[in-house]
């Protein structure tokens, strides 16, 4: 099958007939930040007593432990996927390792762009917080509050970070973000803001390739024609799955859902899934 001609599928139920290990999206797949999905929960239950491997890999500036506390409180059952791997904990991993070769010294002054205060990407890292532009030696940014401020709220703040040349972190590159309110912009809008400030950032997280590598050697490094990534993001899901050389299934319920000409943005982003689903249910 032409990965440009998606199979339009009723149910995450036909894939499981084809497919041995799934990397799932969250947000806009499971549940949109404030409730799952209809069919969701029993969906994702259902794909582990069909024996498949699961790993739900997230564009989450959290931690994994956190991320998945969270599914549990929106009603998902225990032991419904294997493994969960966000970009906030491959990026604390990665500066867990520099701390420890010397290359992050103890006592660097962060500034932290979070959410909600949320500071469980820095935790029992040698980081001190600053809320300062002009103060930081590292900008780490790993959520946004897109339904609170505007952009220029973040190149205020940012602005004398870049003019001083300070590295950047992204651990979330979406660039919309699904709300009580509706979407609002992202973490990977403000890591874009840095860079047009004349800012440098180095991003973590799908489409980029170590998300992927962390989900697949959890996962056993299966075949690749056994794997299926599933999200809701061209950009992100379907470009990572497609660069990663898995199959890739686009649900239509998350950021997606009133889009129009799906080919076009397609063509647009260079990235087309092999599927498409309405939602994310098992039959």
């Amino acid at each position: 099958m032409s990965a440009k001609h998606a199979m339009h599928l009723d149910e995450i139920g036909a894939l499981a007939e084809r497919y041995r290990v799934f990397l799932l999206d969250q947000f806009g797949v499971l549940h949109d930040g404030q409730q799952p999905y209809p069919g969701a929960v029993e969906a994702l239950s259902a794909l582990k007593r069909a024996g498949k491997t699961v790993a739900l890999i997230s564009n989450s500036g959290k931690r994994a432990e956190p991320n998945e506390q969270r599914l549990l409180r929106l009603g998902f059952e225990a032991g419904s996927w294997d493994h969960f791997v966000s970009s906030g904990e491959v990026a604390w991993r990665l500066f867990r390792d520099m701390a420890r070769e010397g290359t992050l010294r103890a006592g660097t002054r962060c500034l932290l762009i979070s959410r909600d205060d949320d500071r469980s990407a820095i935790e029992d890292l040698p980081l001190t917080l600053t809320e300062r532009g002009d103060d930081a030696e590292l900008v780490l940014i790993t959520a946004s509050e897109g339904d609170r401020y505007d952009l220029d709220h973040y190149r205020g703040l940012l602005g004398p970070a870049v003019a001083r040349k300070v590295p950047c972190f992204c651990t979330n590159p979406d660039r919309i973000m699904l709300t009580a309110i509706g979407p609002r912009f992202g973490a990977g809008k403000i890591a874009d803001v840095y860079e047009h400030l004349g800012g440098s950032v180095t991003r973590i997280g799908k489409p980029y390739p170590a998300i992927y590598h962390a989900a697949l050697s959890l996962a056993g490094n299966p075949t690749r024609g056994d794997v299926i990534c599933v999200g809701d993001s061209v950009e992100h899901d379907i470009a990572g799955g497609n660069a990663a050389g898995v199959a890739t299934a686009l649900v239509l319920s998350g950021i997606l859902a009133d889009s129009g000409d799906l080919a076009g943005l397609f063509q647009e982003l260079g990235a087309w899934p092999d599927y498409t689903l309405d939602a994310f249910r098992w039959r």
